[in-house]
């Protein structure tokens, strides 16, 4: 097809979505396409009036059918088909998942909207504002618009608390300190809400149990002054007694085996166990007593606490036992203002069996599946242990690249034991929400890499897991070790090593014997937040404690456990992300990489599984996995074609992306990457791959556009990139940004890599 008739075919296309809008609008009705709001400036400040108008620009209803470029897409699929009978098929989904209903503006009620628009500006005490809403029409099309006079806004001149004898009031008085109320801030709805629900939290932290936020009265005086108002924090006269005291625990009642289905407290006889301040009541000891004097942090005499209350039910749940946790707090017959604590538990299964089948991509561009078996035993020893094994075998293959046709095999299985504790020779302990883990692991896996070798590895690791809150966590290995070696290395491989020497150090034997820590902070969890962050510190340590007592201290005369020489290295690993969120579609998301591995002692260089690599579909996407650097040293001249060897002791990388969604679940991308990898010290074998105060100059840049179909259970990410910076040219000739030629495929050939993953990058 010629350029002219993909033109036509274009004019017409846009031709149907721009004007199919209107078609089919019922006769006497109009299209609505939005409304327009105007503030009248007055003395408020612009950024008072930036933030109203976009709050009433959310309040406004109905929202108008969504336009692109001046289309109306949803309302052409829409008009498609005229009736549709099935509630399924084809063309039920075209005109209702595609599609969508065009809005009338016989549907816009103005005056409710100005009635909207009045109560909100009052409610930011603009007392006196005025408002008005009109509607225009541009022929079959309506719009509705609305006009508000702000006028003065009124502020607090002062804020009295309650004055009284009763405990209550005493209690909220000495609350005034930290009162969101300020005199001289604007009086504001939404801030006085807030101040009822700040006290009546507070009240529940001391011990009020029954009291309520309803039982709070702010009242308004408007007529103390000009355009100021006086509030008066009030309890409200009719309020239950019981509201006006405060409560402490007295007994603490725990049914681990609680069944929904039947209620098993009245229906079976129970026994009894008495723990601490705890009564266990089960029909059979199915958990060890001191599980749930650890996880349940009220003790008998405590005033009741809001705080503890949810912190004990969170750790119940986080436990990983339970599959309904379910509490109640009943007053005390005999004792006046006391409270017995009841917790329901209804257990998990114990057992249970699952079968994964994955599709995976790595950041070294193969993609492919895997299938995992895994066995869970929930309470293994009675103390909500959780014991799970898992086998898995896999298949991964690179589509594209200098790895293709070299595809790994994998198979292996890991145990893993968590105790909902720490397991320490000293004590412990952690008021969290979150339960803290200790954990024991073992692993092996088989990996063979068809045509040229195979390694066996084996992992253990013995360590704690813990949740200061939902956004910190740390996980601490205090031993973990690792061990790898390799067989059937094959005669194109060794001819390869006799090539390059470096390539060696994959196969050679490796024993790390270490300590690992990480921190991790993340706020992601909050969606209506303008910025959010991650952040992962990693510290790894290996050989130190094994080095002092051999005496190891020359990397020439390396000293060995079980004949294998030990590495000994330390390595920092830093990694930010932060999201910007222009608003609900659109996010620029951003982040930096650092990271620096010493090899001292025993060992001239760090182990090959702990080097840093970089390129490939989640890093710099314009360059193959683990085919930049160090520094400008140029590995695509020298390596062999099968097996990239560009790894580095220090590691910079920054990526910043814009994301928008286009429809529905398809989100596009644009984005660009940089960084590079470097050797601490010179290398024969890869000239200018040193760090060094020139490493601006030595990064390389990439950029390219992408798209992202989301589907909830599963993200595929497309993305097209091209470098902008090649590190290993020139100086000078660097930056390859005038060589770029779409249409030249000998260009796309050389520059343009499609990278195909599951998941975000970053």
């Amino acid at each position: 097809m010629k350029i002219n008739n993909y033109i036509a075919l274009l004019f017409s296309v846009a031709f149907l979505l721009g004007c199919s809008g209107t078609r089919k609008i019922p006769e006497g009705n109009l299209l609505y396409v939005g409304h327009t709001l105007k503030i009248e400036k007055g003395k408020e400040p612009k950024k008072t009036r930036k933030a109203i108008e976009s709050a009433l620009n959310e309040l406004i209803r109905p929202e108008p059918n969504k336009s692109f470029l001046g289309m109306r897409p949803s309302l052409f699929f829409y008009n498609i088909f005229d009736t549709v009978n099935k509630d399924k098929g084809f063309k039920h989904w075209v005109k209702y998942k595609l599609g969508k209903a065009p809005v009338l503006m016989s549907k816009v009620d103005l005056e409710y909207n100005k009635k909207v628009i009045q109560n909100y500006v009052e409610n930011k005490g603009f007392f006196n504002a005025e408002s008005s809403a009109d509607s225009t029409r541009t022929g079959k099309k309506a719009k509705a618009n609305y006009e508000v006079n702000l006028h003065n806004q009124y502020k607090i001149k002062s804020v009295v608390f309650p004055k009284d004898s009763i405990l209550l009031a005493n209690e909220i008085d000495t609350l005034k300190e930290n009162s969101l109320l300020k005199i001289g801030k604007p009086y504001d709805l939404d801030v006085i809400k807030s101040e009822r629900t700040r006290i009546d939290t507070k009240l529940k932290e001391r011990g009020f149990y029954y009291f309520n936020e309803d039982y709070l009265l702010v009242q308004v005086d408007s007529t103390v002054a000009n355009h100021e108002v006086d509030l008066l924090v009030k309890i409200k006269n009719d309020i239950p007694e019981k509201a006006k005291n405060q409560y402490r625990i007295n007994n603490i009642f725990v049914y681990p085996s609680f069944n929904l289905k039947r209620d098993t407290i009245s229906t079976r006889k129970m026994e009894t166990t008495k723990y601490e301040d705890l009564t266990i009541i089960d029909n059979k000891t199915v958990f060890k007593p001191f599980i749930f004097d650890k996880t349940l942090l009220f003790n008998k005499g405590d005033l009741y606490n809001r705080t503890t209350h949810n912190l004990s039910l969170n750790r119940l749940i986080t436990l990983g036992t339970f599959k309904f946790v379910k509490n109640e707090f009943k007053e005390n017959d005999s004792l006046e203002n006391n409270l017995d604590a009841y917790y329901y538990l209804t257990p998990l299964q114990k057992k249970s069996i699952q079968v994964e089948a994955l599709a995976k991509t790595n950041s070294a561009n193969y993609s492919g599946t895997e299938l995992n078996v895994n066995w869970s035993n929930r309470n293994t020893f009675k103390g909500a242990e959780l014991l799970k094994i898992s086998a898995f075998a896999g298949l991964e293959a690179q589509v594209s690249g200098q790895n293709n046709g070299f595809n790994v095999y994998r198979f292996g299985g890991e145990a893993n034991l968590i105790w909902p504790r720490f397991i320490s020779p000293f004590t412990m302990s952690s008021g969290s929400a979150y339960v803290p883990n200790t954990k024991a692991s073992l692993s092996y896996e088989y990996q063979l890499r068809t045509k040229l070798y195979s390694l066996k590895t084996f992992n253990g690791s013995f360590g704690y897991l813990w949740k200061e809150n939902e956004r910190k966590e740390h996980n601490l290995n205090v031993v973990n070790i690792a061990y790898t070696s390799s067989n059937n290395v094959s005669d194109l491989y060794k001819s390869q090593i006799a090539e390059n020497p470096s390539l060696q150090k994959v196969i050679d034997k490796q024993f790390i014997l270490g300590t690992t820590y990480s921190y991790t902070y993340t706020n992601t969890m909050l969606k209506n937040k303008k910025n959010n962050i991650y952040f992962k510190g990693e510290v790894d340590l290996s050989g130190n404690s094994v080095g002092l007592i051999l005496g190891a201290n020359d990397s020439d005369n390396p000293k060995s456990i079980l004949g294998v020489p030990f590495s000994q290295y330390s390595k920092l690993e830093m990694d930010f992300r932060h999201y910007y969120n222009f608003n609900k579609q659109t996010t620029l998301a951003s982040r930096i990489i650092v990271g620096a591995g010493i090899p001292y002692g025993n060992s001239e260089e760090l182990p090959f599984i702990k080097q840093f690599f970089i390129g490939g579909t989640s890093s710099i996407r314009a360059f193959r996995a683990r085919s930049i650097g160090p520094g400008t040293f140029n590995g695509n001249e020298v390596t062999n074609s099968f097996l990239p060897d560009q790894s580095g002791d220090l590691k910079l990388e920054l990526n910043t992306e814009l994301r928008t969604t286009l429809y529905k679940f398809v989100k596009g991308a644009l984005f660009v990457d940089a960084g590079n990898i470097w050797l601490l010290n010179e290398s024969a074998e890869k000239p200018g791959a040193k760090f060094s105060g020139q490493f601006l100059n030595e990064l390389a840049v990439g950029a390219g556009v992408g798209l992202r179909f989301d589907f909830s259970f599963l993200v595929l990410r497309t993305d097209f990139a091209f470098p902008l910076r090649k590190p290993y040219l020139q100086e000078g000739n660097r930056w390859v940004i005038d060589d770029i030629s779409f249409g030249n495929s000998g260009w796309r050939k050389e520059n343009l890599i499609f990278n195909l993953a599951i998941g975000y990058p970053f």
